[in-house]
């Protein structure tokens, strides 16, 4: 395989409308299409010294020497016509892969997306930390980038971003817009939150908090009145909770829930879901929106597991479960039974949350 047949590959999966191409050597190329990862039909094996290779010849040279120290990097590819591929390289069992993420052009809005309104009221703070949660590939860097574009098309204010890579592509409109790319403009997370607090910010994208000092940093920046959006791999708004708390030493836990109660003005945690008609995919979210008892609860750990059933409450807010989202999008016929069981962390609860909604029992059973 040369860099002619990856452009070609990368083309069918813009064309099929697919989000990832895996290349492993030893193995035909594969795409995942909804969700779901299928062979590339058609294509051949891919050869380890061709896959060696294309890597180095698609690398620049700062990226091909980290590769070459750490045996894994993440960089990003570009396509003349085609669009632009968040990419990471990796070796495994002695030899290279790599998975292309295609960065979509353009970004829709919270509204096109089916994020709930509370979305936007999140992203129109003037302060605290928002967090955006949920496993890899579940969009996430999608609803901050809709959140980045909210705020760019409201706000005279400067967003300043830090990526790795940058996926989305944001042009100045109401707000100036910095963004900066881990290897390429900035040495670290770390670095580049650093010096954003110098850059005269309004608004700050962090990619994802890391490490113990980029979220120290971040709740610094959320407490002296920036507006900071991150992310994290947690599944719900509890363990989000108890993953920034756990960053800390015991001896400074008691402290960062002081803080973090005082920044945080909300999670959201995001799964996809497939539609009923396999076109596509859903997202179904868990809302927590900051109130007098929520932080409470944050700051006072043996009360922090009681927040699920505050959210479970604050429709007032804004605030829903999962078993309230995926109820919803069955209600609207957007996903069936099965899916939204599947996708359920629990599916006792989503049954319940059914039944007070007055489904029938007949498709409970």
């Amino acid at each position: 395989m040369n860099q002619t047949d990856l452009d070609r590959l990368l083309g069918r999966l813009v064309e099929i409308g697919a989000s990832d191409l895996h290349l492993k050597v030893g193995y035909a190329p594969r795409v995942r299409l909804n969700g779901e990862l299928r062979l590339v039909g058609g294509e051949q094996a891919v050869e380890g010294e061709d896959m060696e290779d294309l890597a180095r010849t698609i690398m620049a040279e700062r990226n091909w020497n980290r590769f070459d120290q750490h045996f894994e990097v993440d960089f990003a590819y570009s396509v003349q016509n085609l669009g632009r591929f968040r990419v990471n390289a990796f070796r495994q069992r002695g030899t290279v892969s790599m998975v292309f993420r295609h960065v979509r052009p353009g970004t829709q809005s919270i509204a096109d997306l089916g994020l709930p309104d509370v979305v936007r009221r999140l992203a129109d703070e003037q302060r605290g930390i928002v967090l955006v949660t949920g496993p890899t590939g579940c969009g996430k860097t999608t609803t901050l980038a809709a959140m980045i574009d909210h705020i760019n098309n409201t706000r005279e204010c400067h967003i300043v971003t830090i990526e790795d890579p940058i996926e989305v592509l944001h042009r100045d409109n109401l707000a100036s817009v910095s963004q900066r790319e881990v290897g390429f403009d900035t040495e670290s997370f770390l670095v580049a939150l650093r010096s954003a607090l110098r850059e005269d910010p309004d608004v700050i994208l962090v990619g994802e908090m890391r490490d113990p000092e980029t979220v120290e940093t971040a709740l610094t920046a959320a407490e002296t009145g920036h507006l900071v959006l991150s992310t994290l791999h947690t599944g719900d708004s509890v363990e989000t909770i108890n993953r920034v708390i756990d960053f800390f030493p015991p001896s400074q836990q008691r402290q960062a829930r002081v803080s973090l109660a005082s920044a945080l003005r909300g999670t959201i945690c995001q799964r996809l879901i497939p539609t009923a008609d396999g076109r596509s995919r859903v997202p179904a979210l868990e809302i927590m929106v900051v109130n007098g008892r929520i932080q409470q609860c944050i700051v006072e750990p043996e009360h922090t597991s009681t927040i699920a059933d505050i959210v479970a409450e604050g429709d007032y807010y804004g605030m829903q479960t999962f078993a309230q989202s995926l109820s919803q999008l069955l209600q609207e016929g957007l996903i069936d039974l099965e899916a939204a069981l599947a996708a359920a962390p629990n599916s006792h609860d989503l049954r319940i949350t059914l039944q007070r909604q007055g489904l029938a029992q007949a498709v409970l059973d």
